[in-house]
């Protein structure tokens, strides 16, 4: 394997001051329109994206302040990135026409030549053909696949230019898609500056990789790997493929220890000997499916834990065997799992769970709490950003702490949240639709000894209007819906509780401002009146290098 070309940066983060391309990026609302129009067609582009498909013959244009302009799938246009955009794609403008082109891997200030790939009705998307001139504040990425793989888009962009391009898509996003006035957030304090990440790499507990039966390789890699023969991979499906896996031997966003057992089942799983076959997602044949690697903390000594979990398309222990007698030496390795998903489906979560080696669940603490996650339990991904994460979500609880308050948790999954200001509460309620994730949350509860907190499955979206009969009115509400945001239902039924404070925690600005505009602005057309103040939004970036972007939001009732 090949070294990584830089070391791996460290220490503390210190943001700059915006440098004046930042404090003067001019965002249209035709702009916006298209950040609000990818967050709800992302889905649907995702599965469209897997077909492969010929490119047409490429024709090269210059446009010379033509408008309208509309161009065809095919065409060459030079663009300039002025900025980043949701999904971490680059919100690019056709020189003279003031036309909207999205393009993934484009970075702010990039000059670059690209082929348009996909036409919307008010934006193109296109494929960057060749960089003319680098975009600002350019490093060296440190990883050796960050050019290639899915996960970290942004690594060769300076991280304090990361953090400012996130805060200003939340900025944007609420005042655009949100409806509020750029003037209030800042006159009354209500957007706050992002938080950053002071650790940026080795910060995931949890990585996914899977077996594949073709392996993806780069185009312009091709020549250079010509003569290796076509090894099954083992790593991250390639951007835009279900079926192909760029294989990887070291990521370096995950722990050490992680990447030790990674390498280790990479040196042996082909080995012929052992008759291990990857799955094969066209044919339905195979074995191997996916290699979980979650990494937790003995609460005790501080050392990291380590599971792994085989997910298998059948129970054959016999044949996992060689890989279980090898990892298992590894001494942050306490557990060995093997989930087993029968179904055609790609879901790592088994209809059955065995354990090969140890124990079936690692732990970790957050909050003074100590947590138990099994293979399958939803934990926050970043651990030492969660701890700060939780720390800015209790400073707007404001629970006067004397034991008298209700709080509803909404979307709890495994109840950390819930269980970390329980001792604060007179009661908490939480609800989830992950009945493992309900079991987790129940089982975590009686660990550090909390009576105070039920857990209930249920689905949120589909709540009846006697879903308020559970549970004693709350003075606080907490939701922390996931990247669709909540629903129309749960909007009006939050609408008419009217409970004094709601903290929203989101995962996805652009249907965190869409649900703010709701609670505080009302949905007109469905005769629903708005009701809540909106008082903070506090960004936080949780994952260095990616385009994911957290927010803490508080809401006082009016």
């Amino acid at each position: 394997m090949a070294a990584a070309a830089a070391a791996v940066p460290s220490g503390g983060v210190h943001l700059l001051y915006p440098r004046p391309w930042f404090r003067n990026l001019r965002s249209t609302a035709r702009s916006l329109s298209v950040i609000a129009e990818s967050s709800r067609i992302h889905h649907a582009e995702e599965l469209s994206s897997t077909a492969e498909t010929p490119e047409p013959p490429t024709t090269t244009i210059t446009v010379k302040n033509a408008a309208p302009y509309y161009p065809k799938r095919g065409q060459m246009v030079e663009l300039v990135c002025e900025s980043l955009a949701y999904k971490g794609k680059g919100l690019c403008k056709v020189d003279g026409t003031g036309f909207i082109v999205m393009c993934d891997r484009a970075l702010p200030g990039e000059k670059f030549i690209g082929r348009v790939t996909r036409k919307k009705d008010n934006y193109a998307e296109v494929k960057k053909v060749k960089s003319i001139s680098p975009h600002w504040d350019l490093v060296e990425a440190p990883c050796e696949y960050a050019s290639h793989c899915g996960g970290c888009k942004t690594q060769d962009l300076l991280y304090e230019a990361q953090v400012r391009s996130k805060e200003q898509q939340v900025r944007e996003l609420i005042v655009h898609v949100g409806k509020f006035s750029n003037k209030d957030l800042e006159y009354h304090g209500i957007m706050k500056p992002i938080v950053p990440c002071d650790i940026q790499f080795h910060y995931r507990n949890k990585m996914e990789f899977s077996f594949g039966t073709k392996r993806w390789v780069p185009e312009e890699l091709l020549q250079q790997e010509f003569h290796e023969p076509n090894i099954y991979p083992l790593g991250l499906h390639a951007p835009g493929f279900f079926d192909k896996v760029l294989n990887v031997n070291k990521c370096l966003l995950q722990s050490d220890p992680a990447n030790k057992v990674l390498a280790a089942i990479q040196d042996i799983w082909r080995n012929p000997e052992f008759s291990l076959s990857p799955y094969d997602v066209h044919s339905h044949l195979g074995f191997l499916k996916h290699l979980m690697l979650r990494t937790g903390r003995n609460v005790d000594t501080g050392q990291p834990e380590l599971m792994v979990n085989f997910v298998t398309s059948s129970y054959q222990p016999e044949l996992l065997k060689p890989l279980v007698d090898k990892i298992s030496t590894f001494p942050n390795v306490v557990s060995i799992m093997n989930n087993v998903n029968t179904s055609v489906g790609n879901t790592s979560v088994g209809e059955q769970e065995h354990t090969l080696f140890g124990k079936p669940t690692i732990m970790e603490s957050l909050r003074g709490l100590k947590f138990q996650i099994s293979a399958n339990s939803f934990f926050q991904t970043n651990t030492h950003q969660a701890e700060i994460l939780y720390k800015l979500i209790e400073d707007c609880y404001c629970l006067k702490g004397d034991g008298s308050e209700i709080v509803l948790d909404l979307f709890c999954g495994t109840g950390t949240i819930g269980l970390t200001l329980a001792k604060k509460a007179k009661h908490v309620y939480g609800f989830e639709i992950v009945d493992q994730a309900v079991t987790d949350a129940r089982r975590n509860a009686n660990l550090n000894g909390i009576c105070n907190a039920t857990f209930v499955q249920g689905d949120l979206n589909k709540i009846g209007d006697n879903f308020g009969e559970y549970f004693p009115k709350p003075d606080l509400v907490i939701t922390d819906p996931n990247r669709p945001g909540m629903h129309m239902k749960l909007i009006k039924f939050l609408l008419n509780l009217k409970a004094a404070r709601i903290v929203y925690v989101s995962c996805n600005p652009a249907t965190c401002a869409r649900d703010l505009d709701y609670l505080c602005h009302g949905v007109p057309d469905k005769n629903m009146e708005g009701c809540y103040k909106l008082k903070s939004i506090q960004p936080v970036d949780m994952f260095p290098h990616t385009p994911h972007i957290e927010c803490v939001c508080l809401l006082e009732l009016q």
